[in-house]
């Protein structure tokens, strides 16, 4: 029997997207998907939007929340699938068929993360070329020494070692997600697809410090001082290298 996936799309505000990533999950040709959307408590039209669509959506919801991490676990909450994948709003499955190729050997593989790649795209959906950090042939836990290698949006756990996004970090709460729930996996498992796209965002630099801080203390805590000082002398140099030659950071 194929898997269920609940695939989660948080969103606020953000009526210029929406509809771009809901239609993205449902042309997807895999046929046991659930979807469900935790709005914020949109006043832009993001909600009408939302109910365009909503007889071909599992279960959405709109009400305020603390943040990004608290709606995504109120989400986890929602979710009933074998496998949860976070799809936020601007975000887009690679292809209509990418879902069906992630599973399509599950009953020999059985993994309880499957990973891949993400191509990063511009406001045009023009592919900018896939991000910096690649994911590694195999993946574990401390693969994430080096950085987040693989990103929030192709990181596909199973329900099962889900564990909820940890409220104290406001920005890298997804780094620290992910290495939790790996260290709670037995096998992990590379897809070796392109599984989204996601937007190249700016980001500012206040946000940008802030978010620096949060991942050095989440790396600091799992890895050490020295291999994480390690690792942001190298990262730093390779974004100071992306951003001078390819105009960007990812």
């Amino acid at each position: 029997m194929l898997p269920k996936l609940s695939v989660i799309t948080v969103v606020y505000n953000d009526k210029k997207h929406i509809e771009k990533t809901i239609l993205s999950v449902l042309k997807q040709d895999y046929p046991n998907i659930e979807y469900i959307i935790k709005d914020g408590g949109s006043t832009d039209g993001t909600q009408e939007v939302i109910r365009k669509y909503e007889n071909r959506i599992a279960k959405w919801i709109s009400e305020p929340d603390k943040g990004i991490y608290d709606a995504m676990n109120k989400a986890i909450d929602m979710a009933t699938g074998d496998y949860l994948l976070f799809l936020n709003s601007g975000d887009l499955f690679y292809n209509n068929e990418v879902v069906s190729k992630i599973f399509a050997d599950h009953s020999n593989v059985k993994a309880d993360i499957y990973y891949g790649d993400a191509m990063i795209i511009d406001e045009q959906g023009k592919e900018l070329g896939l991000r910096r950090h690649r994911p590694p042939e195999q993946l574990s836990w401390k693969s994430f020494v080096k950085g987040m290698l693989v990103s929030h949006q192709a990181f596909i756990p199973a329900r099962k070692i889900v564990v909820k996004y940890d409220l104290q970090y406001r920005i890298a709460a997804d780094i620290d997600w992910c290495i939790r729930i790996m260290k709670n996996a037995r096998k992990i498992h590379n897809t070796h697809l392109i599984i989204v796209k996601f937007l190249s965002g700016g980001t500012s630099a206040k946000r940008r410090i802030k978010a620096l801080k949060e991942r050095f203390q989440i790396m600091r805590k799992y890895y050490g001082l020295l291999p994480t000082l390690y690792t942001y002398f190298v990262n730093s140099f390779k974004t100071l290298f992306f951003l001078i030659f390819k105009g960007r950071m990812m």
